[in-house]
């Protein structure tokens, strides 16, 4: 690939718990955060934005270059954060269901993407969340 490629490929990316379960507790969900974030901002090509969520799901605002292969690069952070969690912070703690959900956005729409990522816990308490950014494939 080309090292001069300008893009501006925006993504909104979602997944669970296995099986939905609250496994995200207030005893890892900083130091997850913190380990994905970073992971991202680790990665050649990736421009981390936002990240939260709710005990049972996270949301992530990424931009990524297009040499990035987004399914690899999700299993990836999947994989290495349980590991983290697990080996880390708390024995047994998290497991992810199969499968993500990610939809595409354009650039005038990432403040309000990384918005509604911050205050995912206030969204869904008030019922307010949009289901477009909610949908995660189970597998």
């Amino acid at each position: 690939m080309s090292d001069a490629v300008y893009s501006e490929i925006n993504f909104h990316i979602t997944w669970h718990t296995k099986m939905s379960l609250p496994m995200i507790t207030r005893n890892i969900e900083e130091r997850l955060h913190q380990f994905l974030a970073d992971k991202i901002r680790e990665t050649p090509g990736a421009r981390f934005h936002a990240i939260g969520g709710i005990n049972t799901h996270l949301h992530i605002a990424v931009s990524l270059q297009p040499n990035i292969l987004v399914s690899d690069w999700v299993g990836k952070l999947k994989g290495s954060s349980a590991h983290f969690i697990n080996h880390q912070v708390e024995p047994k703690a998290l497991q992810w269901q199969r499968g993500y959900g990610i939809v595409t956005f354009g650039s005038k729409d990432l403040k309000w993407v990384i918005e509604y990522i911050r205050n995912q816990k206030q969204h869904h308490n008030a019922g307010s969340i949009h289901e477009r950014l909610e949908r995660s494939a189970v597998g």
